[in-house]
């Protein structure tokens, strides 16, 4: 499938279907792909499309040009200060549907970027570039996250007089711990790829050069040799987990195990380990 926009009406996020992998490029490379709300909107669309496709094992989040995401919009901030206001939650928002973790678990992951997390496919930011403020946020509330050498991250929120948006001051300390996390937020300093993967921002920091070969290659081996089965349920494990006790995940991972055994992906996965052969494994 060849790379489209996401919708006629909305370019700003390109789509394609290729390997069992989903693609959303933001594109507004002449802005370094600053945010917006079609961006969003695009966003929203695009892991909704992928998740409710059996085939689709991943998804990848990148974008055009030389930038990930430069943040918001500044033409949208003068907007905000000379009077006209951004709506913090689009009115379309609650009309798409998202694939989620459950009910009572859907409660807690209500914020912008929410629906990410509630998404039971993986989903991989491959951070090409600049990745600032809102787009920073974006990228934490993705599974797993790649950079590439030289890119420069940075919160901005306090050089621009603002707060810790969408969910950040919950998701950033549980990624880096305390230590980071503040000084990531009250800094709003600029730092670089090598530096988010040594504090744990990003779990690989790859050539600038073969960025987007060496992503796709971990995002295939993911999607080639990992049951799709096994990685929904464990994803939603982990999300839930968050607000769980040590013996409530204990309990529902004993449960998960249990429905596992009567799966199709476990017979494969002990057929191809015993028959010394590449797996087929079906997501059911």
């Amino acid at each position: 499938m060849q790379e489209e926009p996401i919708t006629p009406e909305n370019n700003e996020i390109l789509y394609m279907e290729k390997d069992n992998i989903v693609t959303l490029t933001l594109n507004r490379p002449d802005r370094l792909n600053a945010y917006t709300e079609n961006i969003y909107m695009g966003l929203r669309e695009g892991i909704n499309r992928a998740s409710q496709k059996q085939d689709i094992n991943a998804i990848v989040i990148t974008g055009a040009g030389r930038g990930f995401c430069a943040g918001a919009d500044m033409d949208n901030l003068k907007k905000t200060n000379s009077g006209s206001t951004i709506t913090p939650k689009s009115k379309q928002e609650d009309q798409l549907p998202s694939e989620n973790l459950g009910p009572s678990i859907a409660e807690h992951y209500k914020t912008r970027f929410g629906f990410l997390a509630l998404c039971r496919k993986p989903i991989i930011a491959a951070i090409n570039g600049p990745c600032a403020g809102i787009g920073l946020v974006m990228t934490l509330f993705c599974d797993l996250r790649f950079a590439a050498a030289g890119s420069k991250f940075t919160t901005a929120f306090a050089k621009r007089g603002l707060v810790a948006e969408h969910g950040i001051s919950w998701i950033l300390p549980r990624l880096v711990g305390h230590a980071h996390a503040m000084d990531i937020l009250f800094t709003g300093r600029v730092f670089l790829a090598e530096e988010a993967e040594k504090i744990g921002l990003i779990n690989k920091c790859f050539s600038a050069e073969n960025f987007i070969e060496s992503t796709m290659d971990y995002v295939k081996m993911l999607s080639e040799t990992s049951s799709p089965r096994s990685i929904s349920v464990m994803k939603a494990q982990v999300y839930k987990a968050f607000f769980q006790d040590l013996n409530n995940a204990a309990e529902i991972g004993d449960e998960e195990m249990q429905k596992s055994f009567s799966s199709e992906d476990f017979k494969e996965g002990v057929a191809h380990f015993v028959e010394k052969r590449a797996p087929k494994f079906s997501g059911k």
